[in-house]
């Protein structure tokens, strides 16, 4: 996280985008506020995408594991040539021809009962789901906490700017004050040259705030994923920022305000969502220690080119003529002079059957319940468990140290702040004693009672303990919102 000179971390920080994509073209124009910035940033940062993309994962996991409770259903067909010998797919006779064959099957299985794996597995990726959701929480508070620090931290450097700024015209006034008097030998020409080098030491010191102003302005545009041209015209709006002193006392209760924060914090919801969500892993793991029954229902049909079948072509061409014979005691039969004509018979043939009716003679159904009884599986199930019972406790240890974590935050950046205020008040004791001695100096430097060295070292102890009180400033500011971000209040200036 950037943070103000002499902070400390208390976040674990969303790092800015190294390479990033193109911004949204429609970037706000005018000076940015702090509201505004974040905002901004947590619609357009990367790591906040990514981690809305992880929370779509495990929605697409969701979604999934309850379509696993469905009845699955499937549809088949095939189409087969045999060349030469072979066997008749569906009449099972050995032929010696080309056939071709189709075979056509629908099928449904439904898991009865699994030992309760696919709920459990369910809740267990509902919470996981849920837990994603607060890890994009967590990612915006994480993101707007690092662009706080980085907008108070701009706030700063260009307040160090201004005030170098006016340093350097203090001191270039001295000068043209000193040239005048060494004209009218009231000063020796040595306090010259010390006002001279003064004003160098004063004009690098602002080359460098003004480099730490540019620097914090880009890590800011960089938190903001704002593009090259939006970044090059980047400016924000510096806010009334009360003094420590004016402020009411620092009354928070880092116990409280511990108490608060846990309750809303998504880190501390996430934390506990992946407790409850490896306790269902371990109810997922002893599932396999039931037997499973499942039902399975199919039809199926089929063709073979080979099927033959007998086909009525018509009736015979003539019936035979049969003489008739009478039976005589004596000599026996005899024909006599009638003849019976034999009635038409019908004529058959073999011929290849049809498709459509092959397919409607040669439905099939079936109906079928399937028992699975685990027995001995090499001590997978047992070794599952064990490992899904570890998990538990790795998820319990993890919820501990984020709700350590969070406790040592609050009550670090609580004594930062009781810190940084008490400095704050001290600094501006000395810098109130440090300008009367500087005033005075003045005096007796331009009187030619005191020689160039010891006005500069008059000056730079004033222009030290000014830097420590603006410094000291921030450093309260930022960690007092971060207290109150802990109870619950939005980060605003």
């Amino acid at each position: 996280m950037l943070a103000v000179p002499g902070l400390a971390q208390t976040t674990t920080p969303a790092q800015p985008p190294a390479g990033t994509i193109a911004a949204p073209a429609s970037v706000p124009s005018g000076p940015w506020t702090l509201q505004r910035a974040v905002d901004y940033a947590v619609q357009n940062n990367l790591n906040v995408r990514q981690s809305s993309l992880s929370a779509e994962l495990s929605d697409a996991d969701l979604r999934q594991s309850r379509a696993a409770l469905l009845p699955t259903a499937n549809v088949n067909g095939t189409q087969a040539w045999n060349y030469g010998t072979g066997l008749d797919p569906l009449t099972n006779d050995f032929v010696s021809q080309t056939i071709r064959s189709n075979n056509f099957s629908a099928n449904t299985q439904l898991n009865v009962f699994s030992g309760f794996q696919l709920r459990n597995t369910v809740k267990r990726n509902v919470l996981d789901y849920k837990a994603s959701l607060a890890d994009i929480e967590q990612a915006r508070n994480d993101l707007s906490l690092n662009v706080a620090a980085a907008f108070l931290q701009l706030v700063l450097n260009q307040e160090l700017v201004r005030t170098n700024e006016l340093r350097v015209n203090t001191t270039q006034q001295q000068l043209e004050r000193t040239k005048k008097l060494l004209a009218a030998g009231s000063v020796a020409e040595s306090n010259l040259l010390d006002t001279q080098a003064q004003l160098a030491s004063d004009e690098l010191n602002l080359v460098t705030a003004q480099n730490q102003r540019d620097i914090s302005r880009l890590q800011l545009a960089q938190l903001l994923n704002l593009d090259p041209a939006s970044a090059a015209a980047f400016q924000i709006e510096v806010p009334n920022l009360p003094d420590p002193d004016e402020q009411s006392t620092l009354n928070f209760d880092p116990n409280a305000t511990y108490q608060t924060a846990q309750g809303f914090l998504p880190q501390i919801q996430a934390a506990d969502l992946r407790v409850q969500s490896s306790i269902r892993g371990v109810e997922v793991a002893r599932g396999a220690y039931y037997p499973r029954l499942f039902f399975g229902a199919s039809v199926f049909s089929g063709f073979s080119s080979a099927r033959l079948a007998r086909v009525l072509t018509g009736d015979s061409i003539a019936g035979a003529a049969l003489p008739v014979f009478q039976i005589d005691p004596i000599a026996g039969p005899r024909p006599t002079n009638f003849a019976v004509l034999t009635p038409r018979q019908p004529n058959f043939e073999l011929l290849p059957t049809s498709f459509s009716d092959q397919v409607k003679d040669n439905i099939g159904r079936a109906l079928q319940f399937s028992l699975q009884i685990p027995i001995l599986n090499g001590l997978q199930t047992r070794t599952n468990v064990q490992r899904s019972q570890i998990a538990v406790k790795q998820a319990e240890l993890r919820a501990a140290q984020t709700r350590l974590q969070l406790q040592q935050t609050i009550q670090q950046a609580y004594a930062d702040a009781v810190a940084a205020q008490r400095r704050f008040a001290s600094a501006s004791r000395q810098v109130e004693a440090l300008n009367t001695a500087y005033k005075n100096a003045e005096i007796r430097f331009n009187n030619g009672l005191l020689n160039g060295t010891e006005f500069n070292i008059a000056k730079n102890n004033l222009n030290g303990a000014e830097s420590s009180m603006i410094q000291a400033k921030y450093e309260f500011i930022f960690r007092r919102k971060v207290l109150e971000f802990y109870q619950g209040n939005p980060l605003t200036l």
